[in-house]
């Protein structure tokens, strides 16, 4: 049996095909205008009295969007809440394009206002942001939150320390 050689024109016709496929996917249809979301660091605080929660969160769009509802599956009811210490609910929470939006305590925030069971350190929380595009079109954009004291980050600006005793 001879060994099989492929033939040289062989790649050509892939790599031209493959630059085909890739100038299709790069072109822009017209119409339509596809909107890049992406949340990041996302994490819920228990209220003091265990019976509600803030959700908090970087969101980023790339093409400019609202978010125009929120649900979960700890919580019936999901307001925004306006920047400030009172509850003061937000219709909508406009997510510039290009521009990340910090949802944070005293800022924008997420207030799950009835927990439907107890909720503990570590925990993950389901969330859907529904997001509308300035053409009305909407999409709900699936999170999972942690249930932490502080974001991540402010956990990486404190000092680690463990208490050693001394070496004899």
């Amino acid at each position: 049996m001879e060994p099989i050689v492929p033939k040289r024109v062989a790649f050509p016709r892939l790599a031209a095909g493959c630059m085909l496929a890739a100038a299709l996917l790069a072109a822009p249809l017209p119409g339509l205008a596809i909107s890049v979301i992406t949340v990041s660091d996302p994490w819920v605080r228990v209220a003091s009295n265990g019976k509600s929660a803030e959700a908090f969160m970087e969101i980023r769009s790339s093409e400019g969007a609202t978010i125009v509802a929120v649900e979960s599956d700890v919580s019936a009811e999901v307001p925004m809440q306006r920047p400030g210490t009172k509850r003061a609910a937000a219709d909508r929470i406009s997510l510039p394009a290009g521009t990340g939006v910090k949802l944070a305590p005293g800022a924008y925030r997420l207030l799950l206002a009835t927990l439907s069971r107890s909720l503990k350190l570590g925990d993950r929380v389901a969330l859907k942001l529904i997001v509308e595009a300035p053409d009305g079109s909407r999409q709900s954009i699936p999170v999972n939150a942690e249930v932490r004291r502080r974001s991540a980050y402010e956990d990486d600006l404190r000092p680690h320390s463990h208490a050693h005793s001394p070496a004899h």
